[in-house]
């Protein structure tokens, strides 16, 4: 009888350990569906969050451009650019290097760098070192000629800023002169 007790007591403490270890996995596959859940929750939060942001400075973008009266070329990564006066030389290409007077303000139209305060901006095109939407812009203009530059912030300095005078997610507007154009063969 003692024997036939033992192994009920067993039996039901095996059952009851696999319970136990059932019921917990069961809990904490809960627990990581939950989690999953909540990340891709934070994640969709995050998604929708920057897409307002990016429809806001999209609408920021127009409204300037509405409010110059100016006609600007948009170009297919969200650049914005026209021609105040036309040069006289060759497109600009990669590799070419060139020399600007610039004038770097916000879109709320305040003055951030220039060149009467920094000195001329002087870059190889397509070996970085400037914006990205600064080069794109660029590859549109030949020496000689005036432009105005409308930067998103994404093809500028995005969420860092520059760590000194541009906020993060600042769209930027150049006023450019290409001074020279050295072909860089």
């Amino acid at each position: 009888m003692l024997r036939f007790l033992l192994k009920i007591l067993t039996v039901f403490a095996v059952m009851s350990i696999v319970c136990i270890m059932e019921a917990c996995s069961d809990g904490a596959e809960r627990a990581k569906n939950a989690g999953f859940a909540n990340n891709k929750q934070q994640k969709d939060s995050l998604e929708d969050i920057n897409r307002r942001l990016v429809s806001q400075e999209k609408e920021a973008i127009n409204e300037y451009i509405l409010n110059s009266g100016a006609d600007f070329v948009k170009t297919g990564t969200g650049l914005c650019y026209r021609i105040i006066n036309q040069g006289d030389s060759e497109l600009i290409r990669t590799g070419d290097i060139i020399v600007l007077d610039y004038e770097l303000r916000l879109l709320n139209g305040d003055l951030i760098y220039s060149s009467d305060e920094s000195g001329k901006k002087v870059f190889v095109v397509g070996h970085g070192g400037v914006e990205s939407g600064l080069e794109e812009a660029i590859l549109h203009l030949h020496r000689g000629d005036e432009a105005e530059i409308i930067i998103p912030s994404h093809l500028a300095y995005g969420l860092a800023g520059d760590g000194d005078r541009i906020p993060i997610r600042s769209t930027l507007v150049y006023k450019v002169k290409v001074i020279e154009n050295q072909i860089n063969k």
